[in-house]
Formats: structure tokens, C-alpha cells, sequence
């Protein structure tokens, strides 16, 4: 079981970073690696959800 806690570990400065105001971004990376879009117009979304028209511009 310990295995897979350190599978799921988040690194700082390659999964995510804080922002200036102290929260928590997650990086390109890491929603690759997630697999999948949250829709909630992520800043660094690789699947390119749009929050104001709730589409997807990337195919």
C-alpha cells in the first residue's frame, strides 16, 4: 500500500506550483497524467476547455 501513496504524491514544481496569492496550480503535467479534463477551466488545461462557452477548442 505504501507503493502506491508515492505513485500518488504531487511534486512540487513539476505537478503543480502556488501562485503569487498562495494557491495551488496544477501544471500541464499533471492533468496529462490526471487523464482526464475536470471542466473547470483549468489555467494550464491541455485539453483546452473553455469555462465561458463550456467547450473544448482542442479536438
Amino acid at each position: 500500500m505504501n507503493d502506491q501513496n508515492k505513485e500518488n504524491k504531487l511534486v512540487e514544481g513539476e505537478d503543480f506550483y502556488y501562485t503569487p496569492e498562495g494557491y495551488k496550480c496544477f501544471t500541464e503535467k499533471y492533468h496529462l497524467k490526471r487523464g482526464y479534463c475536470c471542466k473547470s477551466g483549468c489555467r494550464h488545461c491541455p485539453y483546452g476547455f473553455d469555462k465561458k462557452t463550456g467547450t473544448n477548442k482542442k479536438p
